[in-house]
């Protein structure tokens, strides 16, 4: 078994492989961090480093003919892993917990994009069901989904350095028809967020993290400053997927010099790309 990953999902592969007694290679990055490197071991897999994010796939694919294995392409099949139609997917799990709040019914529900899957999950049901909620799509820089969703087609992507989200291309699982707005954070943003949420509310979460709930901040303080907090904020920032321990030693302390604000994110010229769909 093959695959070309961020970090993550190579672990949960490498797990499955050992369990069916076969070989697993991980095709990543080389800043992948050395914990999300040893867990893949731990699992008896092995990696695969290299200098361009980009050259993941086609590394992958020669893996696969040179030991007659099979690439498992996640970055191409992550939209139809789940059956977001069903009822054992992450939309359908966000709504059943929000069922149990004051405000059930969220104005947007904001996820960052790795392979796309997720934010294709939930777009998908979210008109599926017709809830009102919007999806906003966050990514960080150098990320390869933003460019392309705003149309500027002169932008080079070099990939993300938030290891899980933002990829060097805009990857088969992304669907931006499902997608209502985009919105790009700086990963000084993405990591000061993770530091806030820790200190605010205690909770552990890694930087790719960062973007959806720095997003879900600054809606908060827009709607605390406006008075409409009742009506507007109903923000819901999926999951937390990136594990603070697999990321630490590239992360460090959080800064307290007051240059890294959590709320800091840019804004490019607002655009339009059809059906009222909006980047910044």
């Amino acid at each position: 078994m093959i695959e070309a990953s961020s970090g993550s999902t190579a672990v949960s592969e490498a797990y499955f492989a050992r369990m069916l007694e076969l070989p697993f290679i991980a095709v990543m990055h080389r800043n992948t961090s050395a914990e999300k490197i040893a867990l893949i071991e731990r699992e008896g897999g092995s990696c695969n480093l290299v200098d361009d994010a980009a050259a993941v796939y086609d590394v992958s694919r020669q893996l696969a003919l040179e030991h007659n294995g099979y690439f498992m392409d996640q970055f191409t099949y992550a939209e139809r892993a789940t059956d977001w139609r069903g009822n054992n997917n992450i939309a359908e799990s966000i709504f059943d917990q929000l069922a149990l709040e004051p405000h059930p019914e969220p104005s947007w529900i904001v996820v960052g994009a790795g392979t796309g899957g997720t934010s294709a999950t939930i777009g998908r049901y979210l008109r599926l069901h017709g809830h009102a909620a919007r999806l906003c799509v966050v990514d960080p820089e150098g990320s390869a989904f933003l460019p392309d969703f705003a149309e500027q087609r002169d932008h080079q992507p070099r990939g993300s350095r938030i290891e899980g989200i933002g990829r060097p291309r805009v990857e088969p699982s992304f669907v931006p028809s499902v997608v209502d707005r985009m919105i790009g954070v700086p990963d000084a943003a993405s990591v000061a967020a993770m530091h806030t949420l820790h200190e605010r509310t205690g909770l552990c979460a890694g930087p790719s993290t960062g973007p959806a709930g720095m997003r879900c901040f600054g809606w908060r303080v827009k709607c605390v400053s406006a008075g409409s907090l009742a009506r507007s904020s109903h923000c819901s920032a999926t999951a937390a997927p990136g594990m603070p321990t697999r990321t630490a030693m590239q992360i460090g302390s959080p800064p307290r010099d007051g240059t890294c604000s959590p709320f800091s994110a840019y804004s490019t010229s607002p655009g339009t790309r059809g059906n009222g769909r909006t980047s910044a």
